[in-house]
């Protein structure tokens, strides 16, 4: 046997115990004998639970994915349930995405959940995670789990936890719960399930979710102009399949065009590099299709259906895929206008944002007389907000990774109901003789224009998490006094709890939970945040430039010198 650490060498012991199968106990010898490095990552730490839940790369020990590890956490959370509704009839719902295993690892889930007593809803088959959320108050659940990793890499999945109201888990809960998991022993997982008590739900769900996602993305748009409107669709290889479609149709939009090489759910995501809408390279096919039959809009999403990519055609009349940042501004101010147009805006509304997300969702909501709640990364601090703030009314939020979220019915990063919303308001633009993207630039015209950019840099394995800790360590000793040439007038950091004004040198505290985040504001309006990511081995840099539009004509330049700005910026900070 190959010299292993003894803390290591502790955990893997532990996995060759009689608690654990024999498929188990002699992958884990053939690691030790032939895969000593996959070994050491396999067992050198426990999967944490991040912004999005716990996600990892699938297989054998505490650092990855397997019935053993979800096992723990469905018996911590089972145990949890019983000491925080106690004497009650205690219920979850469960879905799952594409990914591989997903629907053998939900049912492991749902077994757990089944043998400490509690009454199970498990989907049939993978539907989207927005429709986790609504089933679980729909059917009065404590809690509900997805087994997804988003738009992770194939060889990933993930597990994500949402409580009473819908949202996923936050504090205090999460960390309740995280010590009950950690307590525990794997031999005290009940794997015996009771099938009695798992129920298997389908369409009769399927059915009220698109109703609701159709009554609260709808705003009376004429039949005409919905038939006006060329879609062009994608679930790339996901789960959104099985509601986008049905939720178009029912709201009457039947020019609807659906990449088929991409139809078929498939874990292995085969006709794309990544899963994730947030890359140009994922809608390719869609926008080809957009230009083969002279697509208005094109709408994909990733494999768990709550990001949404929008591309729509330009002032060239060529297809721009939107950031998320733009089709965020987009759908809150079509919002705030329904809801302005209607009387129903009097001081006691607001709208949701995220620290890392565009500034103008704060300008916006200044200019309709609404609050801008603005929270941590993740859209779990969003459905908080409607959680801890009952008496105001949501309206609408999202952030700048492709989420949005229309009002409370859901309370999750919801692509379903955002991509009617897309098409509304995409069809209601085009029958005054404007675009989805004309009306973007009117928004700039209004409120400033707003551009941001993100940089990703991804750091793998134990090696890239020191190297991530240690870029967050230097940036907190040796803070930026100047950026482009711009004086760092403001400094907040959400792991102190501290924004500092380095003017005139005070410091004020930040009343949001803590986060490793970092960000640096200027003298000229810039903003730059920095953010390990938590659900993958990533250093983000959110970059926000902003400056006046006086009219279209104007547009392109004034967005070359913003982009040109963003570049600068990157090239003194030594990230491009």
């Amino acid at each position: 046997m190959r010299h292993i650490e003894p803390e290591l060498l502790n955990r893997v012991n532990t996995w060759l115990t009689p608690t654990f199968d024999q498929d188990t106990q002699d992958h884990i010898k053939n690691l030790i004998a032939t895969q000593p490095n996959e070994l050491n990552e396999s067992f050198y730490k426990d999967l944490e639970f991040g912004t999005g839940g716990m996600r990892g790369v699938m297989g054998i020990g505490t650092n990855r994915i397997n019935k053993y590890t979800l096992g723990k956490n469905t018996q911590g959370i089972s145990n949890y349930m019983q000491t925080v509704f106690p004497g009650e009839d205690h219920k979850v719902a469960i879905a799952f995405d594409c990914r591989h295993n997903s629907k053998s690892l939900a049912k492991v889930v749902a077994d757990v959940f089944s043998a400490n007593n509690i009454k199970v809803y498990l989907f049939e088959d993978l539907r989207p995670t927005p429709e986790l959320s609504f089933a679980l108050k729909h059917l009065d659940c404590h809690c509900g789990i997805v087994l997804t990793a988003s738009h992770n890499p194939p060889e990933y999945n993930g597990y994500k936890v949402y409580w009473q109201d819908g949202g996923q888990l936050v504090p205090p809960q999460d960390a309740q719960i995280i010590n009950i998991i950690n307590a525990l022993d794997y031999a005290e997982i009940k794997f015996e399930a009771k099938p009695e008590l798992i129920e298997y739900i389908g369409q009769e769900v399927d059915d009220v979710f698109i109703d609701a996602s159709v009554k609260n993305g709808s705003f009376d748009t004429p039949q005409k102009d919905k038939d006006n409107l060329n879609v062009v669709f994608t679930s790339l290889h996901g789960t959104s399949i099985t509601t986008i479609p049905e939720t178009l149709k029912r709201a009457g939009y039947n020019n609807v065009h659906i990449v088929e090489e991409q139809r078929e759910p498939n874990g292995d995501f085969p006709t794309v590099k990544s899963p994730n809408p947030e890359e140009p390279e994922a809608l390719k096919m869609a926008l080809e299709l957009a230009e083969k039959v002279d697509g208005d809009i094109v709408i994909g999403t990733d494999p768990d259906s709550d990001r949404v990519g929008i591309a729509v055609r330009g002032l060239d009349n060529k297809m721009i895929l939107l950031n998320g940042n733009q089709t965020m501004v987009m759908m809150t101010q079509f919002l705030l206008d329904q809801w302005k147009n209607n009387n129903k805006i009097n001081n006691n509304q607001f709208i949701g944002s995220t620290i890392v997300s565009t500034p103008m969702m704060s300008a916006l909501a200044k200019a309709y007389n609404v609050e801008c709640k603005v929270g941590l990364t993740g859209f779990k601090w969003i459905a908080k907000m409607i959680k801890d703030f009952p008496n105001q009314e949501f309206i609408g939020g999202g952030e700048e990774s492709f989420g949005f979220m229309v009002g409370d019915f859901v309370r999750d990063k919801d692509a379903v109901t955002s991509a009617l919303l897309a098409c509304e308001i995409a069809a209601q633009a085009k029958a005054k003789g404007s675009s989805f993207y004309k009306e973007l630039i009117s928004l700039y015209i209004k409120h400033g224009f707003y551009k941001e950019r993100l940089i990703s840099m991804t750091k793998k394995g134990i090696e890239g998490a020191q190297e991530i800790k240690q870029m967050m360590i230097d940036a907190r000793e040796n803070p930026l006094t100047t950026v482009n040439g711009s004086k760092v007038v403001k400094i907040e950091d959400y792991q102190l709890s501290e924004s500092k004004n380095t003017i005139n040198n005070t410091t004020s505290t930040i009343d949001i939970p803590k986060s490793n985040v970092l960000i640096y504001y200027t003298e000229d309006g810039s903003k730059i945040a920095l953010r390990p990511s938590g659900t993958e081995p990533k250093i983000k840099f959110y970059i926000s430039v902003n400056t006046t539009l006086d009219n279209v004509s104007d547009f392109e330049a004034t967005e070359q010198k913003l982009e040109s700005k963003i570049d600068a910026i990157l090239k003194d900070m030594q990230l491009n």
